[in-house]
């Protein structure tokens, strides 16, 4: 039972303290505008981007192949959209919606995560930990993107701070299942990281970069998602 306690506790502090540290880190400076929100939000897709392309999509075609991944991915992209009106009451701004949206991509990929932590765990407390160092690091810039269209839409800092931290209680969920199961089977977890995927795509191509793109700073916008690709994928090789 213990034992079970420290999985959870680490898989999400590893959450909460990486997305959350991303949203205090933006929220102790000014509120971001023009130029430097359109960066911001084009750096929050190249992340997102590395994130697909490296980390979800390999390892979800490792384990069962394109059928289960692609089946996922087609459900991920296809959720966000249907679940949009039952989360956005009309009279929101559209920057708050790219947050809360792109909060909900965060949390979508950190189950899976979450998971790899508590079968690391129980493999070895060295894994665990390290896994949970790693993905508590590269949490830190998701947490920054989604911060940046919050404050600019109006959402207040400690607000947008506490969604952050929200954004990475689902790493502990599913540390709990990795602690509880030692694995998911290989298809359940391919179409999860599948699912992940689509939906942190439909964020990129339909939230984040025509929201950057519409603020009229395209060099920005270009080195945002430039810089975001790089150092998602820099954060991805550390585990």
């Amino acid at each position: 039972m213990w034992e079970l306690a420290r999985i959870v506790f680490l898989g999400t502090m590893a959450g909460v303290l990486g997305t959350g540290a991303g949203g205090i880190l933006l929220g102790l400076g000014r509120i971001p505008q023009g130029a430097e929100l359109s960066f911001h939000l084009a750096f929050s897709s190249g992340v997102m981007l590395a994130v697909v392309f490296h980390d979800l999509l390999p390892e979800a075609l490792a384990l069962r192949g394109p059928g289960v991944t692609f089946a996922g991915v087609v459900l991920g992209t296809a959720a966000l959209p249907l679940l949009k009106p039952l989360f956005f009451p009309t009279g929101r701004g559209s920057l708050i919606q790219t947050g809360l949206f792109l909060g909900l991509g965060i949390a979508a990929h950190n189950f899976p995560e979450g998971l790899a932590i508590g079968a690391g765990y129980l493999a070895s407390q060295e894994l665990g930990f390290s896994l949970a160092l790693a993905l508590c690091l590269h949490n830190i810039p998701e947490g920054m993107a989604m911060a940046a269209p919050l404050l600019a839409g109006g959402v207040g800092r400690t607000s947008a701070v506490l969604l952050t931290i929200a954004a990475g209680l689902p790493m502990g969920l599913g540390a709990l299942a990795g602690g509880l199961f030692g694995q998911l089977t290989p298809t359940t977890l391919a179409g999860t990281l599948g699912f992940a995927a689509g939906a942190m795509l439909f964020l990129v191509f339909h939230e984040l970069l025509p929201e950057a793109n519409c603020l009229d700073f395209p060099l920005a916008a270009t080195l945002g998602a430039i810089f975001g690709v790089m150092l998602g994928l820099g954060l991805l090789v550390i585990h």
